[in-house]
C-alpha cells in the first residue's frame, strides 16, 4: 500500500512539474512577443518624431505645398493616436494599426517627392540628414517587424502543439497575429519609357 502511494505521488509530482515548465515556457515566449511588439512601436514612434522636423525643413523651401503638409500632419496624427497593446493584439487591431502606419508612409513619400521640384532643398544639409535618418528608421521598422513575426511564430507554434495547446487554452494563451505585406504590394508597378 505504501509503495503505491509513493508511485502516485511521484507521477503527480512529474505531471505538476511538467505543467509548471510548460506554463513558464509559454509566459517567456509571450513576453518575447510583447517585447518585440514594443520594439515595433518604438521604431514607429521614432519615425513620427522625425516628421515634424522634416515638414518644417521642407516648408521653408516649398511654402505653397500646403496640401502635402496637411496630409502628412493628418496621417501622423492618426498613426500616433492608434495604439494597440501587446495583450490586445488581434488580427483586426494589427491590420488597422498597419493601415494607419501605411497611410503615414505614403504621406511621407509624397513629402519626399517635393524635393524633385526644389533643387535647393535637395542640397540642404538638414533635409539630407533628416532624409537619411528617416531611411534608417524605415529599415529599423522592417527589422522590428521581422523580429516580431519571428517571436509570434515561435509563440504560436508553442501554444498550438500538444500538450501545450491544452494548457494554453486553459490559461488564455491565444495566438498572436503576424505583420503581413500591405494590400497591393503583390502587384509589380508598371514602368513605361
Amino acid at each position: 500500500m505504501k509503495k503505491s502511494w509513493i508511485i502516485i505521488l511521484v507521477i503527480v509530482a512529474v505531471v505538476v512539474i511538467s505543467m509548471v515548465r510548460m506554463y513558464n515556457g509559454m509566459v517567456t515566449m509571450q513576453e518575447r512577443v510583447n517585447t518585440a511588439w514594443a520594439n515595433v512601436e518604438t521604431q514607429y514612434q521614432r519615425r513620427a518624431d522625425l516628421i515634424p522636423n522634416l515638414v518644417n525643413t521642407v516648408r521653408g523651401y516649398a511654402s505653397h505645398e500646403q496640401e502635402t503638409f496637411a496630409a502628412v500632419t493628418e496621417a501622423r496624427s492618426r498613426a500616433t493616436q492608434m495604439t494597440v497593446s501587446a495583450e490586445g493584439l488581434t488580427p483586426e487591431a494589427l491590420a488597422q494599426y498597419n493601415r494607419a502606419q501605411g497611410e503615414l508612409g505614403s504621406a511621407i513619400g509624397r513629402l519626399l517627392m517635393i524635393q524633385e521640384n526644389y533643387p535647393e532643398l535637395r542640397a540642404n544639409q538638414n533635409f539630407l540628414e533628416l532624409q537619411s535618418q528617416l531611411e534608417g528608421t524605415e529599415n529599423r521598422i522592417g527589422v522590428a517587424r521581422r523580429d516580431f513575426n519571428l517571436a509570434a511564430q515561435q509563440y504560436n507554434t508553442a501554444v498550438r502543439r500538444f500538450p501545450r495547446n491544452l494548457m494554453a487554452s486553459m490559461f488564455g494563451f491565444d495566438e498572436k497575429p503576424y505583420f503581413a505585406a500591405a494590400e497591393g504590394t503583390d502587384v509589380a508597378p508598371t514602368v513605361e519609357f
